[in-house]
């Protein structure tokens, strides 16, 4: 990439960040890419914004390297490379002495610079979807670490400064998808490690010492061949505490976790007297893994609609086809989110899925809906932004046009923060609906706007604590088969955290809405069954453009859930 392009005509979007002493500039989608075709590179003058604080540079794929140059944003907080394709970082990297999130996800690096480790106000660090095949040493120099997310590469061992106890504040390990063959017994170091993610690596065995990890929430080791098929079972039904308690008993009756030895010891003395024969050994082994098999099992079942009397249908609209065409919907019963955190949990799991399935909303976005505020049939239309209403989520009814004039005006205000990090809120999915003439929606029976895809739902329609049947929606500018995966996820995602909330049964929480709970079901559903009812998607005419889920549909290798159909 060459200096020179500074004497071309400047960017406008790098001009008016000039004029305006921005703290905050995204450079993002296809015509930013083809100026970075046409000049080269990126432009010179972008790394003269020495006031910003946050700079994002997203979905170029004619982007391959970043000038050493980036050493001159001496401010940035947040820089965000994702979804190009860069094949190194610069080592003067290392000179962003402020940075605190950094982003690197989805390019062709294969290695990172050393410098990287010189980061000492680093909290998050976001490497995912590359070819890296080794982590820099000197990790643990990063004190301020909190998340990082090192999945899918090819990475075949972490180092082992990772799990140093300097690095009290690290939370989030996310390592799936490489090809790590061992983790430490270092592990436990680490005081704040919440959640563990190392599902379809090579792993062969978990030390017991993961068990002393004092805040461990979750933890995900599917897709590993473990030695121990008992824990194999176990850790592919994602039941964190029950992996934990086992591993903290030595595995089968080996005790040697450090905590609660006698207690859990006493449960699996009885194992070590087992007969000398074989032929008992294997069938007590058979009915063990039979047991823990049945206690992590999830159960979805499929009703069809031409068996369901509440059926809801979606018609769609034709000038949907050229503005965002593709939508599944269905319909779950059988979701608690009365107890304790679940309805928060299932809202974290959501935006999990936004973030990471759903590229950020860019290939796709969810929306969730309580069915009973539904009046159907529906419709998925399109409207002009003067005419397109909708009562925001936390809003007052406010027209399209003016709820994205709101958000910028927002999002500019924000920008003159010096202490900000991060584009907040609905601001960061603007740019998705720039140079529409028409807005996507989905319409209900009395034409009132219950969804705007990829903004906001509806208030009328929001989900809480008491909603007892919830209505899905999946729409995407990019294919219907995508509709499909991040259903199937936000599906499996929902039948395992209704398993969490039935098998530990949480109270139910005090919140806003607590006075209003007692109308409500039953605080303790008798089993954590979920069923699925279909919604089919027809055209103006009537005829079928498809329904989910279909046969085809929610065909999972998670090995512990059942769908019934």
């Amino acid at each position: 990439m060459a200096e020179e392009n500074s004497s071309l005509n400047i960017w406008p979007e790098i001009e008016k960040a000039e004029k305006e002493n921005r703290r905050e500039l995204v450079l993002q989608g296809s015509a930013i890419d083809k100026k970075i075709q046409d000049s080269g590179g990126l432009h010179a003058r972008l790394y003269s914004l020495s006031l910003l604080n946050y700079l994002e540079i997203s979905q170029c794929p004619s982007l391959h390297e970043i000038h050493e140059n980036i050493r001159h944003l001496s401010h940035l907080q947040s820089l965000i490379l994702c979804r190009n394709k860069l094949t190194s970082v610069p080592k003067s990297i290392g000179d962003l002495k402020t940075i605190k999130v950094l982003d690197l996800s989805v390019n062709q690096l294969q290695a990172l610079p050393e410098e990287i480790c010189a980061l000492s106000e680093l909290n998050t660090l976001n490497v995912s979807c590359n070819t890296i095949t080794a982590l820099p040493d000197g990790l643990s120099k990063c004190v301020k670490l909190a998340s990082i997310n090192v999945s899918k590469n090819a990475l075949s061992r972490l180092p082992e400064d990772l799990w140093c106890s300097k690095l009290e504040l690290l939370s989030s390990i996310i390592a799936s998808e490489n090809a790590i063959e061992e983790l430490s017994s270092q592990v436990h170091n680490l005081p704040a490690l919440k959640v563990l993610d190392l599902s379809s690596n090579k792993l062969q065995e978990l030390p017991y010492e993961l068990a002393d990890c004092p805040k461990l929430k979750e933890t995900n080791f599917k897709g590993n061949k473990l030695k121990d098929k008992r824990l194999e079972k176990m850790v592919n039904g994602c039941q964190t505490k029950s992996v934990l308690e086992y591993l903290r008993a030595g595995g089968r009756g080996k005790g040697k976790g450090k905590q609660q030895d006698g207690e859990v010891g006493e449960k699996v003395d009885s194992g070590r007297n087992v007969s000398k024969k074989k032929s008992a050994a294997k069938q007590k082994g058979k009915k063990e893994a039979e047991e823990v098999d049945e206690l992590n099992r999830m159960i979805v079942r499929v009703l069809h609609a031409s068996e369901a009397p509440t059926a809801v249908t979606v018609k769609v609209s034709a000038g949907i086809k050229d503005v965002r065409p593709y939508i599944v919907c269905c319909i779950v019963k059988g979701m608690n989110l009365r107890q304790g955190s679940a309805l928060k949990r299932f809202l974290v799991a959501q935006t999990k899925l936004h973030d990471d399935i759903c590229a950020k909303r860019t290939t796709a976005t969810i929306a969730t809906h309580d069915l009973a505020l539904l009046k159907a049939p529906l419709t998925y239309d399109v409207r002009s932004p003067d005419t397109l209403k909708i009562v925001p989520l936390g809003r007052k009814e406010i027209k399209a046009a003016e709820l994205l004039k709101q958000l910028q005006q927002e999002a500019d205000e924000q920008r003159k923060q010096k202490k900000r990090q991060n584009v907040s809120g609905l601001h960061k999915y603007l740019q998705l609906l720039d140079g529409k003439d028409l807005y996507p929606c989905l319409v209900d029976a009395e034409d009132h706007v219950v969804s705007f895809p990829p903004i906001t739902n509806s208030e009328r329609t929001k989900i809480r604590k008491t909603t007892q049947e919830l209505f899905l929606e999946v729409t995407s500018s990019t294919s219907l088969q995508i509709c499909k995966d991040v259903m199937d996820a936000l599906i499996i995602k929902m039948a395992e955290l209704n398993k969490l909330a039935f098998e530990f049964k949480d109270d139910v929480g005090s919140d806003e809405e607590a006075d209003v709970i007692s109308d409500g079901p039953a605080a303790n559903p008798a089993s954590s069954e979920l069923t699925v009812l279909q919604v089919k998607v027809v055209d103006e005419e009537g005829n079928l453009k498809v329904v989910y889920p279909s046969k085809t549909d929610l065909m999972s290798d998670v090995s512990n859930l059942s769908v019934i159909r």
